[in-house]
């Protein structure tokens, strides 16, 4: 199921059955304690600064609705700038909603590839017309991007035979979903400068979602977990062979953190 109707669906039964949300924080809990006995990160990934991986960091984040669902800012802005920086031939991403991950990043890349639910599966799911014609807005009539629609879960990814150098994952945010998408992620790199991006790995900016970095976490070898990071500001994990100077202390307690956007509006 897309990952907003989901969530559409947990607030409508949480206002339902307010118990719920009791609920949703012990699991969040005990998947705290799972990481914390299994692979003892306590705090979360350790944080690197936007401006560690791009020192001289000024870029363009287009399109941007500013509507419900999409990615922050510096969410964009950071794979734009990974894109640029890596001169990404192939860029491959799970879960596409609006398509502004997509069409950010086709700005800059060779070659986009975007998964996602069917519409049919949606359709099937219970979604309106209307919500499922909002998938892809921005980039369907890209030329340099192709969008597949398959279920991640069991599409068969041993014999796609493709391969990338920056990875987004932005599908079910489901521990299980997670953990299957970074194993399959990991097989799809290009080469040892490739890079895999998650979104919704923290609630915010500065609170972990520890059911997402459990996924992440099971998912990766002993050496991946070694090369992860939360990226400051931005609510994404990344996993990269540089070595970068990172921190685990909190990024609101780091003046060199604190950022300023500038923002222009254009239909």
């Amino acid at each position: 199921m897309n990952k907003f109707s989901k969530a559409f669906k947990a607030f409508r039964m949480i206002m339902a059955k307010p118990y719920l949300l009791n609920l949703i924080l012990e699991d969040e809990e005990e998947m705290k304690k799972h990481v914390n006995k299994n692979h003892n990160f306590p705090h979360g990934l350790p944080s690197v600064s936007l401006l560690e991986l791009f020192p001289k960091f000024e870029n363009v984040v287009e399109p941007f609705s500013f509507l419900d669902g999409s990615s922050l800012p510096t969410d964009m802005a950071l794979l734009r700038g990974l894109a640029q920086q890596l001169n990404c031939t192939n860029y491959f991403e799970i879960g596409t909603w609006r398509g502004e991950s997509l069409a950010n990043v086709a700005a800059v890349a060779e070659h986009c590839v975007s998964m996602n639910l069917p519409d049919c599966e949606m359709k099937q799911l219970g979604l309106s017309d209307d919500y499922i014609a909002i998938h892809r807005h921005f980039s369907k009539d890209l030329k340099n991007a192709e969008h597949i629609q398959a279920n991640s879960l069991t599409f068969d990814f041993e014999n796609w035979n493709r391969k990338f150098d920056l990875i987004f994952i932005d599908g079910d945010h489901h521990y299980q979903s997670i953990k299957s998408d970074t194993i399959n992620a990991f097989k799809l790199l290009k080469d040892e400068n490739s890079i895999i991006v998650w979104h919704d790995y923290g609630i915010g900016t500065e609170t972990v979602r520890w059911s997402v970095l459990a996924g992440i976490l099971d998912g990766c070898s002993t050496e991946q977990k070694g090369k992860l990071y939360h990226v400051s500001n931005t609510l994404c994990a990344m996993y990269t062979n540089k070595s970068l100077k990172s921190s685990t202390i909190l990024p609101n307690q780091q003046a060199e953190n604190y950022y300023s956007l500038h923002i222009k509006a254009k239909k």
